[in-house]
This record gives C-alpha cells, structure tokens and sequence, in this order.
C-alpha cells in the first residue's frame, strides 16, 4: 500500500453544501459522479456511449473542467488524467501515481493542468498539434479523460482490552476480625490484535486509455480534438496523507471525446436526417384544409 502527501482540494464548507444540492445530469461512475463540463457556456457535456465507450462532443477552442463528485461516506483518491498525462505531475499517466484526495460526498471541478499549490493552466480543447501531450512528444493517447478511483485503508481497530480475572484467596498468614481474604491479582492473557481486513479485489475492470477501434473505423471529417496548455488560473489546492485500501483501482472511469463532426462520423451521434421541402406547383394559392402533420 502506498501513502504519502497528496493533493486535496480547497472547497468552502459553503460550496461543498451547495454541490449536494444538485446532481449532474448525466455522469458516469459507481464511486464518483464523472462529468465533463463546457466552462464558456456551463453547460455539462452530454455522454454517448457506443461499442463499450463513453464519449463526449468538445468545441475546439472552449475551457472544459473534469468535474468529480465522490458518492461515498469516505475519503477516496482520484488519480487524474488527460491525453495519457498525468494532470497533477505532468507524467505519463499511472494508477500509483498522485491525485486528488475527496472527502465523503465531496465535489470538485478539475479545470487544468496543476502548475502549483495555488495555480493551474487551464485545459482547453484544441488541434492535437497544440495539445500538451501532442507538444510535449506524446500524441498516442490524445482525446480521452481517465479518473483511477482507490478507496483508503482504515486506520486498524484498537485492540480490545480485556478485564482482568479476580479471585478471592483466603491468606492463610492473616485473620481479620471480618474473616474475609485479601483480594489477590491474577494475570490476563494479553489481547490479540484484531488483524487487518484483506485487501479487496478491483471493483470494475479497467479499460486502456489508449485509442480504441471505433475511432479507426471511418478517417475524421476534421482534425481531431486534443486538450492544450490553457492560460494560467488560480486554484488553490493543500496536502494531506492518503493510505490506499489496493495497489489496483477500485475503479477506473474513461472518457473519449472529439468534436460533434466527428463523433458524427464515427457513428457515435447519430443525427436525424433533415427532409427537404416538398415543392409545390400553386404556392401562394395551395390551401391547408386540414391539419398537417408537425415535422
């Protein structure tokens, strides 16, 4: 198990009971609520999911934020990534490595690259040329957004003390007026600690955040979504300790994205087609006797 000094978010008691009040609309995750949300316009990115993949369509251009909403009455480690990076340390991203620390029922908005305990660089979608993994020489796994959820080990229980014996012995060298023994101690056995819990198998299985095969199914209409370095934005953030219940995640949460055109393309969104309009010989003096039908 591994512990150390991780990242936690710096919420107001204020916002936090402000996130309970609202669930998001469409998120994804058992121990967490995932969503992605649009932050020029607030609105939260509709999920699609297509051939065991979730997907969402990204504006070239607009800020986004990975908002996170941890479901459970414990602490839980977020370990977060995009385009394969790491976005606390700016490595290629893995399951032991650093991460967001949330308290029970806690929620938090990821909005960039974490460039100090006080500032990010905002993620913004953009060309995989100006993504930040695609300039920092690796492009492989630009357009998904990886969240690796561990639950904490619980500090163990203490150990049960356990009253010690007594017995009444009559002593011999002595006679009291009342004619009672003195009470004499005996030792206890000593108390066997309570042994740790064994650590719990992964609760879902993990999917690669590399690229899948529905992208390589049909060639992008456009050129495809990474997310860049953004402009610097404060986001004051402090350390704590966090002990993880498994080496393995409890829970890893995937989420594909590109523009609309594309995922239109991929056949992630599927569109209704648009009808022509029927031409008519008389058209200022065609009469509608009837209602007709809505379109």
């Amino acid at each position: 198990m591994k512990s150390g000094s991780l990242i936690l978010p710096a919420l107001t008691a204020l916002a936090a009971m402000l996130s309970l009040a609202s669930l998001p609309a469409q998120a994804i995750g058992r121990l967490a609520d995932v969503t992605i949300v649009d932050r020029d316009t607030g609105a939260t990115l509709p999920v699609h999911y297509a051939k065991g993949e979730y997907w969402v369509a990204g504006r070239p251009g607009a800020r986004y934020a990975v908002t996170v909403h941890n479901r459970t009455g414990e602490r839980v480690l977020a370990v977060p990534s995009v385009d394969g990076v790491n976005v606390l340390s700016g490595e290629t991203a893995a399951w032991d490595q650093r991460g967001y620390v949330f308290s029970a029922y806690e929620r938090y908005q990821i909005t960039g690259w974490r460039k100090s305990s006080s500032e990010v660089a905002a993620f913004e979608f953009s060309s995989v040329a100006n993504s930040y993994a695609g300039r920092t020489g690796r492009p492989a796994n630009v357009g998904v957004i990886g969240v690796a959820l561990f639950r904490e080990q619980q500090p163990l229980p203490a150990p049960v003390v356990t009253p010690e014996p007594y017995s009444q012995r009559r002593d011999s060298s002595s006679n009291d007026s009342a004619g009672l023994g003195r009470l004499r101690e005996e030792p206890a056995a000593p108390a066997a600690a309570a042994a740790p819990a064994p650590a719990q198998e992964a609760e879902s299985s993990a999917r690669a955040l590399g690229a899948g095969s529905l992208a390589k199914a049909a060639p992008a209409p456009s050129a495809k979504l990474g997310t860049a370095h953004g402009q610097r934005e404060t986001s004051v953030v402090s350390h704590t300790s966090f002990t993880r219940l498994q080496e393995r995640p409890n829970e890893v949460i995937s989420i594909r994205y590109d523009s609309r055109e594309n995922l239109v393309a991929y056949g992630v969104i599927r569109e209704q087609p648009v009808r022509p309009p029927i031409p008519r010989a008389f058209p200022q003096s065609d009469a509608v006797s009837y209602v007709p039908d809505p379109r």
